[in-house]
């Protein structure tokens, strides 16, 4: 008997037909004999549509008020899918975040998993019940509901499968793994059938949308056994492991349109000048990327990094007031750039990866703004405009359609 967190996500159970399709996914790993514990999202666009209500009715609604509205989505693909599983007698209990115990911090909208009680789900697991729990949610210690932020029900799994020790956490999805590239971009991207914790990170962070970062930081830390599959064809997926036996030099490649660049001018040259401007973000929770300072002149340097577009309003409101505390000369933005990445492990070990990203981008005429490198990756930012094309050449250059 194995103990399996499967997590399915909002396009799986967008509509009654498939929300039964689910249930008969779960049936068939209970019938194997196996304890399931199920995460799931909100159905469809449902969070979406929730948030463009409450615009409607507050242009700046409070972070706390919007944490429980969103928190109501996966309350309703919860029961709803306990009610299909029951339809068909499997015995079943549906429990919101704070019900099962998923204790977080108190950053509402974007809190982070603290830790989970599991003694609820022991006792519906001992009592041979599917436990369904709302994925993107949790409580505090004072009882307040909070959201864990886009892509929250992944972690939310992956957190489940850590405390419960679970044997494999799957996450379903629209796809049937993990490719080369985003196969809607690039028709001949491949399907891998493994990939390391550290490449599929990179890529998550980088534009990759399959997975989460936090759900994979944490499958990495806890060593949780991942695998990526499809709610809709039976078929193998991708594992996401430790270490693969044959490193391949270029993994994938990903872009990212959620970015925009910030720039400081003639920013005096002393100690604590960048402290002070990047922990004023941090402290905003606004997580900086790249950053590039030029040679100085005259004991002033020019300052750029790059922020989630998401975060720009909230960024340039502070860069503001910082700059003029610091008498900079400007501040300005863009945001109508891009970023494109290539990520491999056996980048390490391959010199000259990184001048043929350049060449390929050169070639193509593409202009790059900023570049950013790991042992496993390399970004460059470019103007958003290109980012399909980029993605598209590099896909080819490096022939990730023969993987």
């Amino acid at each position: 008997m194995a103990l399996i967190v499967k997590k399915f996500g909002g396009s799986s159970v967008a509509d009654a037909t498939k929300i039964k399709k689910v249930a008969q996914i779960i049936n068939n790993r209970v019938n194997e004999g196996n304890k399931v514990v199920v995460v799931v999202s909100a159905q469809g666009n449902t969070t979406d549509e929730l948030i463009a209500l409450a615009r409607e009715v507050n242009p700046k609604p409070s972070a706390r008020e919007m944490d429980m509205l969103l928190a109501t989505g996966e309350q309703i693909s919860i029961a709803l899918l306990a009610m299909a599983l029951d339809a068909i007698n499997i015995p079943v209990i549906s429990l919101t975040g704070p019900q099962v115990g998923i204790v977080t911090d108190t950053e509402h909208t974007k809190a982070r998993i603290k830790g989970i009680e599991t003694s609820r789900i022991d006792k519906e697991l001992n009592e041979n019940k599917v436990v369904i729990v709302a994925g993107f949610q949790g409580r505090d210690d004072q009882n307040e509901i909070y959201t864990l932020g886009r892509g929250g029900s992944d972690t939310t799994a992956v957190a489940l499968a850590a405390a419960l020790k679970a044997d494999i956490c799957e996450i379903y999805t629209d796809v049937d793994g993990i490719y080369t590239c985003d196969p809607r971009v690039v028709p001949e991207a491949s399907k891998l059938a493994e990939i390391t914790y550290d490449e599929m990170l990179e890529l998550a962070s980088l534009g990759a949308k399959v997975l989460h970062p936090r759900a994979v930081e944490l499958a990495k830390l806890y060593k949780v056994p991942l695998c990526v599959r499809s709610s809709f064809i039976n078929k193998e997926g991708t594992f996401v492991v430790e270490n693969l036996e044959k490193e391949i030099v270029v993994t994938g490649v990903a872009y990212d349109l959620n970015v925009a660049k910030i720039g400081l001018f003639d920013v005096p040259d002393q100690p604590g000048i960048a402290s002070k401007i990047f922990n004023t973000l941090a402290k905003a929770k606004v997580n900086v990327d790249m950053i590039v300072q030029s040679a100085m002149r005259n004991n002033l340097n020019d300052i750029a990094f790059t922020i989630p577009r998401s975060d720009l309003d909230t960024a340039l409101e502070l860069m503001k007031k910082t700059g003029e505390a610091m008498k900079v000369s400007d501040v300005v933005f863009d945001d109508k750039v891009a970023k494109v990445s290539i990520v491999g492990a056996g980048m390490i070990s391959s010199p000259g990866v990184a001048a043929k990203m350049f060449d390929v981008l050169a070639n193509e005429g593409i202009n790059l703004e900023m570049i950013s490198t790991s042992e496993i990756k390399v970004s460059c930012i470019i103007k958003e405009e290109d980012a399909i094309k980029a993605t598209q050449v590099l896909h080819k250059a490096f022939e990730l359609d023969k993987i």
